[in-house]
């Protein structure tokens, strides 16, 4: 279990792909300190488990489910990912409840300047509208942000300053491509009423 808050950007520093296997080797020195093999750790919202650590680095596997889930199949040597350790029993729950199960992926719109903030406005997957909703919490890229408005399949979140200078939504342009996780919450409530 996460919280959306990410802990640091990480760096792909080798991608070894075969007919069977995808590993990702990521540079990240905070996130290294205590990582252990089989432990859990966030990329981009995503859980994987961590396969081998050396000092600075980690290497996990992702599944062929999560390739065709997730933004991930597109990551290249340098790019950045968003990196968050899981939540302890003792933590702080700060963002909201983020299981790192991907449920689509969302395609930047447009992002607008807003003040001190910017404003992002992305395409859902349809499927995932109606478990999303205005002021309602949503994971992106596995960051915990509150919804704005939603129009059809069209969402709008604002990110503040230290939100885009800590995460990779700095870096991100109209066009791209971000992992979303619905409320942990709304998804079993909608199953219960039968509406997934």
């Amino acid at each position: 279990m996460f919280t959306g808050i990410i802990s640091e950007i990480g760096e792909v520093k080798k991608i070894f792909r075969d007919k069977e296997n995808t590993v990702f080797t990521i540079a990240a020195k905070k996130s290294c300190v205590g990582l252990k093999l089989g432990d859990s750790i966030a990329i981009n919202g995503s859980c994987h488990t961590v396969i081998r650590k050396s000092a600075g680095s980690f290497s996990v596997e992702s599944m062929p489910e999560t390739l065709k889930r997730t933004n991930l199949g597109e990551l290249k040597i340098c790019s950045k990912v968003n990196l968050e350790k899981p939540l302890k029993a003792s933590g702080s729950l700060d963002g909201h409840f983020v299981s790192g199960h991907i449920d689509g992926v969302a395609k930047i719109i447009s992002i607008t300047p807003d003040k001190n903030s910017k404003i992002f406005t992305l395409e859902i997957p349809k499927d995932l509208s109606k478990l999303v909703v205005e002021k309602g919490s949503i994971a992106l890229d596995g960051i915990s942000l509150t919804v704005i408005s939603i129009r059809g399949d069209k969402i709008t979140v604002g990110i503040i300053p230290h939100t885009l200078k800590f995460t990779t939504l700095g870096l991100r342009k109209a066009g791209d491509k971000i992992n979303v996780e619905a409320d942990l919450l709304a998804k079993h409530l909608a199953k219960l009423v039968g509406k997934k």
